[in-house]
């Protein structure tokens, strides 16, 4: 008789399933602490290229546009001109030295843009117009565009004519819509030397209709270029008040509907940008040492060779300045006989950009401050990440007008 061996089935026992559960969580949770370790890091990288991106591409933007500033095609106002021999005369005499900081924001018309004022606006390319501090500040210029500023920031406003030639058709930029009803503002420039007889020395047309001047053949017609103004300045937000988010902002000088051409509303174009602080080169010194003097005749070092001019400046910037005034003359620094504005001799801009994280990081205190030219901002102490980008750009328009062998 074979007797059957009965054997007990064995398996874990409650503890060492209790061990195996707990060692399995611990494994489980060491694994979501890596994934949420990874996704924040990832977070905060994006964060950081955005806030990278973001300002790249503000500077870019502004300072693409800043080197076109001062073009004239071709155009030289007198009191920029190395041939002209006889002392330059002031815009409200009939010249083209400026004689005041133009309103950037008024509207097109025959009665308000007389002659003084469009010499101002050509002679004066560049100009920044300072956000005081304080916790609603109002905008010192075009208070219909500007509209909820960010403090102690600043207004930059960038003048020049587009770099081609306006045409029957193309581009935005360069179309030729001067036989519409409602045209741009265009500007042609002379370069007939019979013109000058009929219209003055250093002839230029700046205006939607009327356009007779010549070529160097004085039978063809000069080519048009339209006139382009651009403003930016920092926004407390972006999207809806209360966002938070500082904006820069853009406004182009444009005809709109039926309306004469202006300012118009300004656009939203980099998220994350909190201050702008613009810094204006001045030539006031030539290369022999001599102060400028643009009411003057040109006075040569060497008359034979026609060299270095002794009053004209030598295109490079001698000392770098921030308009602080908030008057309607910002950046009258320093005046010659006290008619000719100092930002008239602008030949460098330098542009500081403070950049700030669209959102918050975690367990991060902003202590720091920063320095945008001679301005300090902050300590901050808030949870926002920042960053200070810096270029320095040459307004070869204008500095090359003065550069001599």
């Amino acid at each position: 008789m074979t007797k059957t061996v009965l054997h007990r089935q064995r398996g874990f026992t409650l503890i060492e399933l209790m061990v195996g559960m707990v060692i399995g969580m611990v494994i489980v949770i060491a694994l979501i602490m890596l994934l949420v370790n990874v996704n924040r890091n990832n977070t905060e990288l994006a964060k950081a290229n955005r806030l990278i991106e973001n300002g790249r591409l503000a500077l870019q933007l502004v300072s693409s546009d800043i080197q076109h500033a001062g073009f004239l095609a071709g155009h030289v106002p007198n009191f920029d001109d190395l041939t002209n021999a006889a002392a330059p005369t002031l815009a409200n005499a009939g010249g083209q030295a400026p004689t005041a900081i133009p309103d950037p924001c008024t509207a097109f018309s025959t009665s308000a843009w007389t002659h003084e004022y469009k010499s101002n606006l050509l002679g004066i390319p560049v100009v920044a117009y300072p956000i005081p501090s304080g916790t609603s500040p109002t905008s010192p210029v075009c208070t219909s565009i500007v509209t909820s500023p960010k403090a102690s920031t600043d207004v930059l406003v960038v003048r020049h004519v587009e770099p081609c030639v306006a045409t029957s058709t193309g581009s935005s930029e360069c179309f030729n819509d001067s036989a519409t009803s409602n045209p741009n503002v265009y500007f042609q420039p002379s370069r007939c030397t019979t013109d000058s007889a009929t219209y003055g020395t250093g002839t230029f047309v700046l205006s939607r209709d009327t356009f007779s001047l010549r070529q160097r053949d004085c039978a063809t017609t000069a080519p048009l270029y339209r006139y382009a103004s651009t403003l930016y300045y920092v926004r407390t937000y972006a999207t809806t008040s209360g966002d938070n988010l500082p904006t820069l902002m853009r406004s182009q000088f444009k005809a709109s509907g039926t309306d004469a051409p202006t300012h118009l509303a300004a656009d939203a174009l980099i998220e994350g940008v909190e201050a702008m602080v613009v810094e204006f080169g001045l030539d006031n010194t030539s290369d022999s040492g001599a102060a400028v003097n643009l009411l003057a005749s040109i006075a040569w070092a060497d008359s034979t060779t026609l060299t270095s001019p002794t009053n004209r400046g030598d295109g490079n910037a001698d000392s770098y300045v921030r308009c602080t005034s908030y008057s309607s003359n910002p950046c009258d620094l320093s005046v010659y006989g006290s008619t000719v504005p100092a930002i008239v001799n602008a030949v460098t801009v330098k542009v500081h950009l403070l950049m700030r994280s669209e959102a918050i990081t975690t367990g991060h205190t902003d202590t720091k401050t920063y320095t945008l030219g001679s301005t300090t901002y902050g300590p901050f102490n808030d949870n926002y990440k920042r960053h200070v980008f810096s270029q320095t750009i040459r307004l070869t328009n204008v500095s090359g007008r003065r550069e001599t062998p």
